[in-house]
C-alpha cells in the first residue's frame, strides 16, 4: 500500500499584513515572557524592531545566530532560555535563526545533550511554543520538521527530524523580506528552487506536494530574478516568499536528495553558505539524475518556462538544467568549486561525507556510489 502523510506548522498565516496578528498568537500560544531569536544584521535593520513594536509584554532578545549556525548556539540559546525563565520563542530571520529557535524550544523541554536528537524521530517532548517569522524566501524551514546544525568537531552538518519541531505558528509575509540584501535574496532563491526541483523527483512525492513543488518553480523562476534586480519589487517578494513556503511544504513531506547530501559536506567544512552551495550543485546533479526521471524533468522545464513541444524526452530534460544555469547566472550565482578556493585534493574526502547522507540519498531517483558522488564534484570543480 501507498502511503503519503503530510506535516506543516500547526497554524499558517500569510498576506503582506499577516505580521498584525502576531500578539493575537503570542496570548492564544501563552506567552508572557517570549524570547526572540535572531541575528544582529535584522537589529540594525530595524525588522526585529518592528516586532518588538507590536508586542506589549515583555521580550528578550537573542541575537547570536550566524549564517551557518553551530550546536553551540543552540547550547548558548537554551542557557539563555533557562535562565530568563523564558515561555515561548519568537523565530525572526532566514533559515537559521529558525533552525536555532526549534533546536533550542526542544531542547529547553527534553533531557540530556542535543547529539543524542540528530536523526529521525528521538525528541520524546514537545517544545516550547514556537512562532516562526520568515525574513528570506528560501529555506521553508518555517513548515518544516527539520533543524540542519554545523558540528565544528567533525566539521559535517547534522540534522534532527522530529514532528516536534514544527512551529506552532507562522507567519509569513513578504514586508519581512524588503531588507534582504540581492546576494541573500539569490541563494536563498535558488535554495528554495532546489528543494522545489528535489522534492518533484524525489522517490517519497505524492500528488500533494507535486503539486506544491510545479507551483513554487513557477513562481520562483518568473519572480527571483525581479526580486533580485529591484529589491523593494514587492510583487515579486511576495511571489517569492509565497514560492519558497510552497517549496519548503513540497521538500518538508516529500524529502530533498542528492544535491543536499553533497552539500552538507561543503558548510560543514568550508563553511559555504547553505543556499549558495545548493544552487551551484544543482545543475550538476540534475545532469546525473536525468535519465533516472526524464518525464517528470520535461515538466520541470515547463514550470521553469521553457517551450517543449517539439522536444523530446532527453532534450526537454536538457532545457531544464539549460533553464537552470540561465537562472542561476540571472542572479550571479558562482558556477564552480573552485571559486571559493576550496583545493581539488579535498574532493575525496567531500565525497566520503556526501556518501553518509543515508537519510537525504535515500530520496534521490538515482542511486549514487561513492565514485558517482566524487566524479560529480569534479564535474562541478
Amino acid at each position: 500500500m501507498n502511503i503519503s502523510n503530510f506535516s506543516m506548522a500547526n497554524k499558517l498565516i500569510t498576506g503582506r499584513d499577516s505580521l498584525i496578528q502576531l500578539p493575537e498568537e503570542v496570548a492564544r500560544l501563552g506567552m508572557k515572557k517570549p524570547l526572540i531569536v535572531t541575528d544582529k544584521v535584522l537589529i540594525e535593520a530595524g525588522v526585529v524592531k518592528q516586532v518588538q513594536d507590536l508586542l506589549s509584554i515583555e521580550a528578550g532578545i537573542f541575537s547570536d545566530v550566524n549564517p551557518e549556525p553551530e550546536v553551540e548556539i543552540v547550547e548558548h540559546c537554551v542557557t539563555v532560555i533557562n535562565n530568563g525563565n523564558y515561555d515561548g520563542l519568537i523565530a525572526v530571520g532566514g533559515g537559521s535563526a529558525i533552525d536555532i529557535a526549534k533546536a533550542s524550544a526542544v531542547m529547553a523541554t527534553n533531557s540530556g545533550t542535543i547529539d543524542q536528537y540528530f536523526g529521525t524521530n528521538l525528541v520524546q517532548e514537545a517544545g516550547l511554543p514556537l512562532i516562526a517569522i520568515p525574513t528570506t524566501a528560501g529555506t521553508g524551514s518555517e513548515v518544516t520538521n527539520i533543524s540542519i546544525l554545523s558540528d565544528l568537531k567533525e566539521q559535517v552538518k547534522k540534522g534532527i527530524v522530529s514532528p516536534y519541531l514544527l512551529p506552532n505558528v507562522a507567519i509569513v509575509s513578504p514586508m519581512m523580506t524588503l531588507t534582504c540584501p540581492p546576494k541573500v535574496t539569490a541563494a536563498s532563491g535558488v535554495d528554495a528552487l532546489v528543494h522545489a526541483v528535489e522534492a518533484y523527483i524525489s522517490k517519497f512525492a505524492s500528488p500533494v506536494t507535486d503539486a506544491l513543488a510545479i507551483g513554487a518553480m513557477k513562481l520562483i523562476a518568473k519572480n527571483l530574478p525581479k526580486a533580485f534586480a529591484n529589491p523593494e519589487h514587492i510583487e515579486a517578494r511576495e511571489a517569492m516568499i509565497t514560492g519558497s513556503l510552497m517549496a519548503g511544504l513540497a521538500f518538508g513531506n516529500a524529502g530533498v536528495g542528492a544535491v543536499h547530501a553533497l552539500a552538507y559536506p561543503l558548510g560543514g567544512r568550508f563553511h559555504m553558505a547553505h543556499g549558495v552551495s545548493n544552487s551551484l550543485l544543482l545543475p550538476y546533479v540534475m545532469k546525473w539524475n536525468k535519465i533516472a526521471c526524464l518525464e517528470r524533468f520535461r515538466d520541470i522545464a515547463e514550470a521553469l518556462g521553457e517551450k517543449t513541444d517539439s522536444l523530446n524526452d532527453d532534450e526537454a530534460a536538457e532545457a531544464a538544467i539549460q533553464a537552470m544555469i540561465r537562472i542561476c547566472r540571472y542572479v550571479e550565482i558562482p558556477q564552480s568549486l573552485r571559486e571559493f578556493d576550496i583545493p581539488e585534493t579535498a574532493l575525496p574526502e567531500l565525497a566520503q561525507e556526501a556518501f553518509k547522507q543515508t537519510r537525504l540519498l535515500k530520496n534521490n531517483p538515482r542511486s549514487l556510489s561513492l565514485k558517482d558522488i566524487e566524479s560529480i564534484y569534479h564535474a562541478a570543480y
